[in-house]
Parts: C-alpha cells; sequence; structure tokens
C-alpha cells in the first residue's frame, strides 16, 4: 500500500524540499513553500497520451521542413498576437485578473475554430454548462460544433476528447484541474505542474491545440509554479482595467511568433470586438491646449501606435517630492527628472511629478523618453505642446537624444492621424516629403523643449 508523505513545493518554481525553508534555493524567492501530501509510489494512470518521438538524431539540414498550417481564429488581434493563428499540437496560457474577459475571449475563439474546421471541445472547471450556455447565447456564439463539458478529472477529458476528436480543446481553468493519481488538492504546485505536463503531451502526441486559462496573483503573474509558464509554447496577457471598455492582450512568450505584439480589443455588452485603429481610440479624448500632454509615437510589435503622455507637476508639501508613473517605468521616469535638472536647468527638486500613459496600454521602450521630458517640461513651465505636434526619441543621461528604430514607420503614422510636425533624433531624421508631415531633428533634450513650447 502507498504511503503518503509531506512533501514542501516552492510556489514560484517548484523547487522541492523536504522541509520548509525560508528562502527557494531554486529562484531565490522568500516565504514561496508550501505543504502538500504526496505518494511515494502513485498509481500509474490510464491512458495516459504517449509522448511523440522524434524518430532519432538526424543532421540538422536534411530535416524536412513542412509548410506551417495554421488555424485562424477569426479575431484578427488574437492571431496577430499568435503570430498568424494557432499551430496544432502547442499549449498556449491565457493569464489576466478576474471579469477581465479571458473566458469570454476563449468562448469568441471557440465558436469561429468551430465554425471553420469543425469540433472544439471547451471544458470549464468553474462554470456549469447551463452558465456557458447563457454566455454564450448573451455573446451570439451559440454553434453546433462546440462541445461544452464541466468537469475537472483530466483523465476522463482526455477519453471524451479522445472519441470528440476536436480541432481545438479550452481548459478553463488549468487551476479546478486534478489527476487522480496525486493526493493534493485542486490548485496546488504539484496539480498544476503535473496537471500542465500532462496536456502538454496531450498536445505534442496528438498535435492538437490546446488554450488553458490561468489565474493570476495579487502582484499580477501567474498563479502556480514558475515552471508552468516554461512548459507551455505561448503566453498571453489580458491586460486593462475591467470597469474601462478596452482591453489589451499581450504575448510575453511565443515559441511560433514575436513577443512584442499587442491585440487591442474593446469589450461591451455582446462580447470583445477588435479595435483596427488603437491610435484613434488612444487619442480620441484628447483635450488639445492642455499644459503637459505630448503625443508620443511608439511601436508595438509591426505596427506603430501614437499614444498620449500627460504630466503634473506641481510644488511638493513635503521635504521628499513623490514621483509616481502609471503605464510606464517609474525608474525611467526618475531618470529623465535628473536630466531635465542637470542638463536642463529646470528646478524639479521640490515638485511632485506624476506621468500617465491614457488609453491603459503601458509604453515599456525607450523611445517614449523625449515625450517624458516634453510632457514634464510643459506642465512645470505651464505651456502647452502644439496639438499638431508629437515627439520621439530617447533620452541619455548626457542630455542627448539618441536614434530610435523603426523611425520612419512612426512617423507614417503620425502623418496619418493627422499631425504636422514631429521631433525626432537629428541622426538619421528621414525627409518623409510625401508624407505631408515635417521633422525637426535635435540633438539635445534642451534643444527639444525649445522647439516644442516656442523657446
Amino acid at each position: 500500500m502507498s504511503k503518503s508523505k509531506s512533501v514542501f513545493f516552492c510556489r514560484e518554481c517548484g523547487y522541492e524540499s523536504a522541509k520548509w525553508l525560508g528562502r527557494c534555493p531554486g529562484c531565490g524567492q522568500w516565504n514561496t513553500f508550501v505543504e502538500e501530501r504526496v505518494v511515494d509510489e502513485p498509481k500509474q494512470a490510464k491512458n495516459r497520451p504517449p509522448v511523440p518521438r522524434g524518430g532519432g538524431a538526424q543532421p540538422i539540414a536534411e530535416v524536412a521542413l513542412d509548410e506551417e498550417v495554421r488555424l485562424t481564429t477569426g479575431l484578427g488581434e488574437l492571431d496577430r498576437v499568435l503570430g498568424g493563428g494557432i499551430v496544432p499540437g502547442s499549449l498556449v496560457l491565457v493569464g489576466g485578473d478576474p471579469g477581465i474577459g479571458k473566458s469570454t475571449l476563449l468562448l469568441q475563439t471557440a465558436n469561429a475554430v468551430g465554425r471553420r474546421y469543425g469540433p472544439v471541445f471547451y471544458v470549464s472547471g468553474e462554470e456549469s454548462v447551463r452558465q456557458v450556455r447563457m454566455r454564450a447565447e448573451r455573446l451570439g456564439t451559440l454553434n453546433s460544433s462546440l462541445y461544452v463539458a464541466c468537469e475537472t478529472d483530466l483523465d476522463t477529458i482526455r477519453e471524451q476528447a479522445e472519441q470528440l476528436k476536436p480541432h481545438l480543446l479550452i481548459i478553463d481553468s488549468i487551476q479546478t484541474m486534478h489527476l487522480p493519481d496525486l493526493v493534493s488538492a485542486p490548485g496546488s504546485v504539484s496539480q498544476v505542474r503535473e496537471g500542465t505536463a500532462f496536456l502538454t503531451q496531450l498536445a505534442k502526441g496528438w498535435g492538437l491545440p490546446v488554450m488553458i486559462v490561468g489565474h493570476v496573483t495579487k502582484e499580477g503573474a501567474i498563479a502556480g509554479p514558475r515552471v508552468v509558464e516554461h512548459m507551455v509554447d505561448t503566453v498571453l496577457y489580458f491586460e486593462g482595467d475591467r470597469y474601462d471598455e478596452y482591453r489589451v492582450l499581450r504575448a510575453v512568450k511565443n515559441r511560433f511568433g514575436s513577443t512584442n505584439e499587442v491585440g487591442i480589443f474593446k469589450m461591451d455588452e455582446r462580447g470583445l470586438s477588435e479595435v483596427a485603429s488603437p491610435s484613434e481610440v488612444f487619442l480620441a479624448e484628447r483635450a488639445s491646449g492642455s499644459p503637459g500632454s505630448v503625443v508620443v509615437a511608439s511601436v508595438e510589435g509591426t505596427r506603430s501606435v501614437l499614444v498620449e503622455l500627460q504630466a503634473l507637476v506641481s510644488p511638493s508639501g513635503f521635504g521628499y517630492p513623490r514621483r509616481l508613473a502609471e503605464g510606464i517605468d517609474n525608474n525611467r521616469v526618475a531618470l529623465v527628472i535628473a536630466v531635465l535638472e542637470r542638463r536642463v536647468g529646470l528646478q524639479l527638486g521640490n515638485q511632485d511629478a506624476y506621468l500617465k500613459v491614457t488609453g491603459g496600454i503601458s509604453v515599456e521602450e525607450p523611445a517614449a523618453d523625449l515625450g517624458v521630458a516634453i510632457a514634464i517640461a510643459s506642465s512645470f513651465r505651464g505651456a502647452p505642446v502644439d496639438p499638431g505636434l508629437c515627439a520621439v526619441g530617447e533620452v541619455g543621461l548626457a542630455g542627448e537624444v539618441r536614434g530610435v528604430a523603426r523611425l520612419e514607420q512612426r512617423i507614417r503614422e503620425a502623418a496619418r492621424m493627422g499631425f504636422r510636425t514631429c521631433i525626432v533624433p537629428a541622426s538619421g531624421a528621414p525627409a518623409l516629403v510625401d508624407a505631408g508631415i515635417s521633422t525637426v531633428g535635435v540633438r539635445t533634450v534642451a534643444e527639444a523643449i525649445d522647439v516644442a513650447l516656442g523657446g
């Protein structure tokens, strides 16, 4: 008879220890160990999918390259983030805050794939089949090719999938699934890890694409051991304010495409709809003539997106001024403020500075540095920026404006949106006479501020 014992697992990386440890030797995180009951010799589960075999070693030059066939989801923004569609045999992990729209996105995807290719198997461990039916009616996704089950046993799910032979399997969510031969509860570190490994073998062995939903922690990371994200092929994060109508789908890992792509969706009572022109959405409510507002040409994946940066500078009531940023790295904002103090002469040492990227999107690239500097200077001086002007460039510690990648693409997007002038780095500034927009090349931050604020 098998004996059970207590084992401690790290929630972050899955490191196993016979006793509790304050700091994980695997990932270095503190207070991440949880106790679980495991069986010394777990029984062999029946009907497990076979591990695919590659046929032995062979020279890389002789490996046959078949044309990659992807399943298009019917949602252009989702296909963009995935790299062109769902790859057969891939495992896709979708994470996001509760109520953000993960189940809605996957139900709409299931409906589109079912109509195009055939049966789709949607497994919900959190909702009953009646609740899923009610959601489908609201979204208009009732489809005879969409099969629904309320099940948490992965062995049973495999048996049903073997009978249906679906073109896509959706698991909502991995934290509710369990393997019968593991004594730990669903959602535990071992269940999540082994369940993901089970689904990986299922996807690779059958060539069946699998999409799974993952809950997130209060810090915003996907719950469970970090090894889960290493096991899957693609990790998508669904971001946005649940009380706002816009959502951003971002790829943080993708073995079959770029990790810089984002998809923009709009949420309403009928589900998610694609946003074809994000620049128009993010600039729709921009107030012209307001100090501290400037438009930045950012690049997200393969397309350029214009976003508005808003800065507010006010005298500090305390000895230590506050520096707060939303949608952009706070450390980068502090760096730009230090450059403005030292290289431009703005006395910001006794001023609170607040910066926000409107629209709920995050800007991570350094090309937004110049826009941050202009927005802060505009708010500090109380001088508005010309509404027809945008800026792009990286700021160095010496106060210089450095070049950025894909500058011409950014300027063309600004011209398409009706901007007349774009402040760019002097190095490599294109003429773009045919685009209907003039470019002003600058070498220093001080020069850029003089151009934007009229000296």
